[in-house]
């Protein structure tokens, strides 16, 4: 496939109001280097471990000695495949899952397909609405659970949260330029535990 730009939307599923990313990629990106873009995006820390889910077929990092990885046949090792493998034309989706524990899913929808630009060399993140929740909080019920009780100063968990967050938290901020700052850097500016 000719190289191009995807505008893709990454939005965190069932979760109101909606957390969501818009970026442009190059079309031939690993799909490893994708889901380093979308950590970097939406917040993540990558300290879980990820899948692209895409017509009931799993696509993931094989990791040695993983015997349930090796006994389903709906796994497919990612470590050759492209964005443009799984995502061929406009309003094509999958689902990204990180943290299979909280099961953060992700919706993701090839927007457009742009001409390639020669001096495109990083991914952009071009919009998006709202803080990603706290690694380990219990997925969306727990981050809903969490975003009431810190409504409310008197609620017995609240001191408890405040700790853990650091002194606070604010749902809807998104610091873009911060985030296209990082995706300049090595590996796109996600830590890399997984």
């Amino acid at each position: 496939m000719e190289k191009s730009i995807y505008q893709i939307q990454i939005a965190l599923k069932n979760f109101k109001p909606k957390i969501w990313r818009r970026i442009l990629v190059n079309s031939n990106m690993l799909l490893s280097d994708f889901h380093k873009v979308i950590q970097t995006t939406m917040g993540w820390d990558n300290s879980h471990l990820h899948q692209f889910i895409k017509d009931r077929t799993y696509y993931s990092k094989k990791i040695k000695g993983d015997d349930f990885w090796d006994m389903s046949g709906d796994n497919v090792d990612y470590k050759k495949m492209k964005i443009s493998d799984l995502l061929v034309v406009e309003k094509d989706k999958m689902v990204y899952e990180y943290d299979f524990g909280d099961g953060w899913e992700h919706s993701i929808i090839l927007e457009k397909i742009l001409p390639f630009e020669k001096g495109f060399k990083h991914p952009v993140c071009l919009a998006g609405k709202m803080s990603c929740p706290h690694e380990d909080v219990g997925g969306v019920w727990g981050y809903a659970e969490m975003l009431e009780i810190l409504k409310d100063p008197k609620h017995e968990e609240y001191e408890n949260y405040m700790e853990w967050l650091g002194g606070g938290f604010d749902s809807e901020e998104f610091d873009i330029e911060m985030v296209n700052e990082m995706l300049q850097d090595e590996d796109y500016g996600c830590l890399c535990f997984f």
